[in-house]
Order: structure tokens, then C-alpha cells, then sequence
């Protein structure tokens, strides 16, 4: 039996094997002792096995396979159900024994006969479950067949379908709510002013919401009331919010934690932990925003769309996002994102070497993306382009920005984005390594007038959210109208 064991599965059976052995037995057995009948044996038991395997290679059957995800898309560490059907096209007699090829990092690969005990109408029908820890796109499939002759003596493996992509997307984090919101009240909308010069008698007034503009803060019945009072005379709209979502290689190359490559060997995303992060924060962001009415726009660091070059986004080419299917194209685009640009590493005088090639990513970015071309200049980050586009929604609503490590000159580059936000908010990654550097880049973005939160890998999220909200616009407030009733009183 353990010699048994040892030989070739891929073409006979134990069965094969054994009808082989005998004829050759009987081959020397014919020709020791003379016996035609013997030798006659002997030639039935070694051709039938061969015919066999002729058979199952010539006469290959075909299969239909319908596979069904659900949910469709599914979030990291949450579970999703395949759905296999698989239907007979051709003719064949025997059982099948059939096999999902998975990645390696879903565990071992479902394994079933064909057909099973409850088919009907001559599909079969399979499920099992999957759960990826990690974002990316993975190929499910295909399904492979084992099938043999109806004598059961040879077997043959191929492939019946070509598998489907399951699109793993970063799970969002819960977000408190804050007074993050700019140009939008509490009612979740924001104001466009229907009257060019409304007079006093026309403005209708409410006490102050958190979250409201200071624009909007009505001085005189504020001082008629002895509280702070907003204008109310405006109609709403859908409330806006910009996005940046720094991709840049150089700018999560440093700092604990910042290993490149794939996640496993089985996803090719160019990634770090550190860039994870940043992801994780988008995608609660989005969700934050959308669950309270917001428009989305995704911009990357040179202000072209942030997903142009993620290979799950739906439509690449898309920057604004709205309501559910909004959020979910964010989701989607998210779920493949990673760095590009030059890869080298700051302070180094050598670049990095990796297994994947730029030129994908440095063909899809368009000519206007300066950061694509093998000798861009790191200078070109959060340039013209990107102000232009923020100028053209300019004080619309909230600027988030989540960039990587920056030097003093990209910091001094992004800092007047600040005026194109009712609120302008920005997550950096620092490098533990470089502490002066990084006071110096949040003191540049600060003075400029972002309201900026230091982050690692290993930084709570809900915690750098938190910290935008310390009361600043109540703060504010009521700075404003000490000033303003200061310069009321005569001298």
C-alpha cells in the first residue's frame, strides 16, 4: 500500500495502478511459462487502463459554474457567503470530485462531489464562507474538476471556469460627532443665500447650533438677546466636503512600521502600515460624512482623483461622491489603493528595488500628474493644480486633508489650501525619527490656519478625530463679538 501511495494520482486511480501491475505480472508470468491465454490477459489488463486515460483526455466534459458573492463586497474581518452552482453541459456518467482554489490566505479549499445529493434539475448547488483580515481584490476560483472513467480507472484535473474577484474593503471606524462640519448647521444641511440684500426685518434668527458657521452669526440680536443668533434667512443645499488623501511612496516610506510589499503572497498591493492607516481613516471619514447628507470630494496630493490608479475603483475617473451609492463607490475604491510615484526613500542617496514595476501606475496618471514621470520633482506636490480645483468649491464646506510625512517646503506648499475650507483639518504621519522636523511641519500648517493632528500607525483614530473638536468654534465665537462690542463702545 505505501508503494501504492507513492505513484502519480494525476493519471490512474489506486484501481489504474493495480490493473497495471497485474498485467505486467501477467506479462512475465506469459512470457516465463509460455501461456498465450496468459499473455492475452496481459494485454486486456495493460490496455484498459491506457484507453481509460485516452478517454478522459479526449473526451473532456464540460461544466457551467454561476458563482454569487454576498455580500457582494465585504468588509474587512466581516464574513461573506459563496453561492456555487454547477451545472453538467455535456454528458458524462461517474462522480466528480471538484475543488475551489482560493488564495492561501482563506485557509484550505472547498472541496465537493459532483452531483451532489441535493441536485436538482441537474445543478448543483454549494456554499461555504470566507473572511480576509485585509483589504485588496482577490481571485475566488476557479473550480477544479477530478473526474475519471466509468470504470474508475484514470483521472483527470482541469479548470471549469475562470473564478470571480471578491473586493475586500477597509472596515470604517465609528467617528464622534464634532463641531468638524464648516458650512453646515445642525439641521445637516448648508446655506446659499436666496436674498442679495436682505434687510433686518427680512432676517429670521436662532439661537446658535454647534457646527454653525461664524459667517452666519446674526451680531445685533445677538445683542438683543444675549446670546449667539444666526441668520436663517438662507435656503438649503447638500452640504460639501474635500478630501485629500495623500498616495505618495516617499511620504510613507519612514517612521515604526513602515514596511513595503504586499500584504501576503497572495495580493500585489504596494502598501505600508502606516498608508493602512491613512485608509482606515477615509473610509471612516466617508462614512461620517455621508451619514450626515454630505457630497464627498477625493482629491490625491496633485488634485487629480484620488482613485485614478486604485484597480477596484468602479469609475476611476470620478472625484465627487454622494449618498449611499457614493459612499459605496468610496468603499470600492479603497479597497485596491495603494502608493505610487518614485521610491525612494527620504535621506537614502540609493532608491528602493521592488518586484512590481511603476509603469502601470505612471501610465494611468496622465500627463498632467507630475509625480508619474521617473524624474518628477517632489516639489510639484499640492501645486497649482490642486488649488485651482479647491478654489473652485471655495468655502462650500469642510477641507480634510491626510497626508504622510512632509518636509517643510511640501508643508509651506499645502498651507494655503487652508483658505479654501470653512474649517480646514489635516492628519500627518510623523516619523518618531525626525521630531524636529515634524514641529516644524505642524507649526507651518497651524500658523496657516489647519487645525492638525500628528498620527502613527499606531495612533486611535477616534482619538485624532476627537482631537479637532475642543470647543474651537464655540471659542471662537464668542471672541468674535467681545470684539465686536468693543469697537462699539465709543471712546
Amino acid at each position: 500500500m505505501a508503494l501504492v501511495d507513492r505513484l502519480p494520482k494525476h493519471l490512474f486511480t489506486n484501481r489504474g495502478w493495480g490493473l497495471l501491475a497485474a498485467g505486467a505480472l501477467a506479462l512475465g508470468c506469459a512470457y516465463v511459462m509460455g501461456r498465450r491465454d496468459l499473455l492475452t490477459l496481459a494485454v486486456l489488463l495493460l490496455i484498459l487502463p491506457l484507453v481509460s486515460l485516452a478517454g478522459v483526455r479526449v473526451l473532456k466534459p464540460k461544466f457551467q459554474v454561476y458563482r454569487e458573492f454576498n455580500p457582494s463586497t465585504v468588509e474587512t474581518a466581516n464574513t461573506t457567503t459563496v453561492r456555487l452552482a454547477v451545472a453538467r453541459s455535456t454528458y458524462t456518467s461517474g462522480h466528480v470530485i471538484m475543488e475551489e482554489q482560493l488564495p492561501p490566505r482563506f485557509g484550505e479549499p472547498p472541496a465537493f462531489r459532483f452531483p451532489a445529493r441535493s441536485a436538482s434539475g441537474g445543478t448543483s448547488r454549494y456554499e461555504y464562507h470566507l473572511r480576509s483580515g485585509k483589504r485588496g481584490q482577490f481571485r475566488i476560483g476557479p473550480v477544479t474538476a477530478e473526474f475519471s472513467d466509468p470504470f474508475g480507472l484514470s483521472l483527470r484535473r482541469h479548470s471549469i471556469d475562470d473564478g470571480d474577484i471578491l473586493t475586500v474593503t477597509p472596515a470604517a471606524v465609528e467617528l464622534p460627532a464634532t463641531g468638524l462640519a464648516g458650512a453646515r448647521g445642525n439641521d445637516g444641511v448648508t446655506a446659499t443665500r436666496i436674498r442679495a440684500n436682505p434687510s433686518d426685518d427680512d432676517i429670521m434668527t436662532r439661537e446658535y447650533r454647534h457646527g454653525d458657521p461664524m459667517r452666519r452669526v446674526h451680531w445685533a440680536a445677538t445683542a438683543r438677546h444675549g446670546q449667539l443668533m444666526v441668520r436663517q434667512e438662507e435656503s438649503v443645499t447638500t452640504p460639501e466636503a474635500t478630501l485629500i488623501l495623500d498616495q505618495r511612496f516617499t511620504a510613507f516610506s519612514g517612521g515604526p512600521g513602515s514596511g513595503f510589499g504586499a500584504h501576503d503572497d497572495d495580493s500585489d498591493l504596494v502598501t505600508s502600515p502606516s498608508f493602512e492607516w491613512m485608509v482606515t481613516a477615509a473610509m471612516s471619514i466617508a462614512g461620517h460624512l455621508a451619514e450626515r447628507n454630505y457630497s464627498l470630494r477625493v482629491l490625491d496630493s496633485f488634485g487629480g482623483p484620488a482613485f485614478l490608479r486604485s484597480r477596484s475603483a468602479p469609475e476611476p475617473d470620478t472625484e465627487e461622491f454622494a449618498g449611499v451609492g457614493g459612499l459605496h463607490a468610496v468603499a470600492e475604491g479603497l479597497a485596491a489603493i495603494e502608493l505610487s510615484g518614485p521610491r525612494h526613500v527620504r535621506g537614502d542617496h540609493h532608491r528602493m528595488e521592488h518586484s512590481r514595476a511603476d509603469q502601470r501606475s505612471q501610465g494611468n496618471h496622465g500627463p498632467d500628474h507630475r509625480e508619474s514621470g521617473a524624474s518628477a520633482s517632489e516639489d510639484s506636490v499640492f501645486d497649482d493644480r490642486l488649488m485651482d480645483k479647491l478654489a473652485a468649491h471655495r468655502l462650500r464646506g469642510p477641507l480634510l486633508a491626510l497626508v504622510g510625512t512632509m518636509t517643510a517646503a511640501e508643508a509651506r506648499a499645502l498651507a494655503p489650501a487652508a483658505a479654501y475650507g470653512a474649517n480646514a483639518f489635516a492628519l500627518v504621519m510623523t516619523d518618531s525619527s525626525r521630531s524636529s522636523s515634524n514641529d516644524d511641519v505642524l507649526e507651518i500648517l497651524r500658523q496657516a490656519g489647519w487645525r492638525v493632528a500628528a498620527v502613527t500607525s499606531r495612533t486611535s483614530l477616534v482619538a485624532a478625530w476627537s482631537s479637532f473638536d475642543e470647543g474651537g468654534i464655540v471659542a471662537a465665537a464668542g471672541a468674535a463679538m467681545d470684539v465686536r462690542r468693543g469697537a462699539a463702545v465709543p471712546r
